[in-house]
C-alpha cells in the first residue's frame, strides 16, 4: 500500500493532537488530586478573595508554627495559665476564633496585644508573652484580610493595613531577639545558631508572613491602579477590536 504525501502531515498532526489530550488529561488528573474540593462559599468568592483567603490561611499556620517553637525554648510562659503547651495552644485560639479576649490581657487586642507582651516597665507584664503575641498577630492578619477571616466579592485586602501588619511583624522579630528583661536576659528565647543546632524557625516562619503580607498589599494598590486602565482597554478593544479583525494579516 503506497502513502500519500499529503497522509504523512496529516498523520503526524493527529498524533500530536492525541498527546497534546493525552497530557492535558494526565495533568488535570494530577492537579485534581492535588487541589482542594470546592466548597459552596467560594461561588460568592473572586479569584482575588480566594488568594487573599488563601494567604491568610498560611499565615495563620506560621503563627501557629512560631507559637509551638516559641513554647517549646520558652515553657514558663504556657506554665503560668495551662497544664501544657497544647493546652495553652488550644485556648489562645479558641479565644481568637470565638473573639473572646483572654482576661491576662485585659482587653488589649491587635498591635496592643504586642505590646503588651514585651512591657517591662513600669510593670513587667505578668501574664504569657507568647499568647499575647499571637492575639495580637492574629488580630493584625484579621484587619489587612478586610476585619474577616474569609473573604468574599464585597471584601477586600486593605493594602494600606497589610503593609502596616508586615512592619508590625518585622518589628516583633526583631523584639523578639533583642528585647531582655530587668535582669539583662531576653525575655523569648527563639532563633539558636550552636554547636547543638541550628533554630531558625520563627525567622523562617515570621519573614514568610512579612512576604504574604508585603504581596498582598502591592496587589491591593495594583488593582485600583489598574482598574481605569483595564475599562479603557476593555472599550477601545470592545469599539475597534471589529475594524481591526476586517484588516488583512501578510
Amino acid at each position: 500500500m503506497r502513502v500519500s504525501p499529503l497522509s504523512l502531515p496529516l498523520a503526524r498532526r493527529a498524533w500530536l493532537v492525541g498527546a497534546g489530550a493525552a497530557a492535558l488529561a494526565l495533568a488535570g488528573c494530577s492537579s485534581t488530586e492535588r487541589a482542594e474540593p470546592y466548597a459552596n462559599n467560594e461561588w460568592l468568592q473572586t479569584g482575588a478573595n480566594r488568594i487573599a483567603n488563601l494567604a491568610l490561611r498560611d499565615n495563620l499556620l506560621s503563627v501557629r508554627r512560631v507559637q509551638l517553637s516559641l513554647y517549646r525554648r520558652n515553657p514558663r510562659e504556657w506554665r503560668k495559665w495551662c497544664a501544657s503547651a497544647d493546652e495553652a495552644i488550644k485556648r489562645t485560639w479558641d479565644s481568637i476564633s470565638q473573639n473572646e479576649p483572654l482576661p491576662q490581657l485585659h482587653g488589649a487586642y491587635g498591635i496592643d496585644a504586642v505590646r503588651l507582651a514585651f512591657e517591662t516597665a513600669p510593670k513587667p507584664f505578668e501574664g504569657d508573652r507568647v499568647a499575647a503575641l499571637v492575639v495580637g498577630w492574629a488580630a493584625l492578619l484579621k484587619q489587612a484580610n478586610g476585619d474577616t477571616w474569609e473573604q468574599n466579592m464585597l471584601d477586600g485586602v486593605s493594602a494600606e493595613n497589610s503593609f502596616r501588619a508586615a512592619r508590625n511583624f518585622e518589628i516583633s522579630l526583631w523584639l523578639i531577639g533583642s528585647k531582655t528583661g530587668p535582669d539583662g536576659q531576653p525575655l523569648l528565647l527563639a532563633t539558636e545558631i550552636s554547636d547543638r543546632g541550628r533554630n531558625l524557625l520563627v525567622d523562617r516562619e515570621l519573614s514568610k508572613v512579612v512576604a504574604r503580607l508585603d504581596l498582598l498589599a502591592a496587589q491591593a494598590d495594583e488593582k485600583y491602579r489598574r482598574a481605569a486602565l483595564d475599562f479603557g482597554q476593555n472599550w477601545f478593544l470592545g469599539s475597534l477590536g471589529p475594524f481591526f479583525s476586517m484588516v488583512p494579516k501578510n
